[in-house]
């Protein structure tokens, strides 16, 4: 059996949602709709019978910890989706927060809230952070430091927001070009249905 592959959004407040659905239906995919939640509601199983039950590929998955700052209920189940032997995790779209005492993560690239790709990491605002400053604090998003090295991370203001930058009625152009970006990397040009 295939892979199911999964872009995951570290985000999944009731705006974020919103934004990530924009989003995602300007580039044709797909959205587990109930991994929104602030936290996340569903546990990782939930999930990933979830995204297996989805009829296209690649699917995007939202995980909210509700700004908890340790191993809360989002990063748990983003845990046991990402740590599947069924699930092919193309790319994360890693949101940032006015976290304080958390780890961070080194993202791969950037999504300024201009719409720019840039090599260092943003603010919640979806600033350029300084020189030197290379770590995007967010509340979901310790956890991706176990994975692999070779996880695709880009990261973004707060989606949805970002003093209206990223509002749905502007069809949430910056989470778009985060999504795109991952499937630009990960060398998806085509969204595939699931045949009879």
């Amino acid at each position: 059996m295939d892979k199911k592959r999964v872009i995951v959004v570290t985000d999944g407040d009731s705006t974020a949602q919103k934004a990530v659905e924009e989003a995602s239906k300007n580039l044709n995919l797909r959205v587990i709709s109930k991994s929104g939640g602030n936290p996340t509601p569903c546990s990782g199983k939930k999930l990933l019978s979830l995204i297996q039950a989805c009829p296209t590929d690649p699917v995007v998955v939202m995980f909210d910890d509700e700004g908890n700052f340790n191993c809360g209920k989002g990063e748990h189940a983003m845990e046991k989706v990402m740590d599947s032997e069924e699930i092919e995790v193309l790319g994360v779209v890693a949101v940032a927060s006015n976290a304080k005492d958390v780890e961070g993560i080194h993202p791969d690239c950037s999504i300024t809230r201009e719409g720019k790709l840039v090599s260092r990491p943003v603010d919640k605002e979806g600033e350029v952070e300084k020189e030197g400053h290379v770590i995007l604090e967010g509340d979901t998003v310790d956890i991706l430091n176990s994975f692999d090295d070779d996880l695709l991370i880009v990261g973004i203001g707060d989606v949805g927001k970002m003093s209206g930058k990223d509002s749905c009625e502007l069809g949430a152009p910056i989470t778009t070009k985060a999504l795109e970006e991952i499937l630009k990397r990960g060398g998806v040009d085509g969204r595939k249905e699931d045949q009879d």
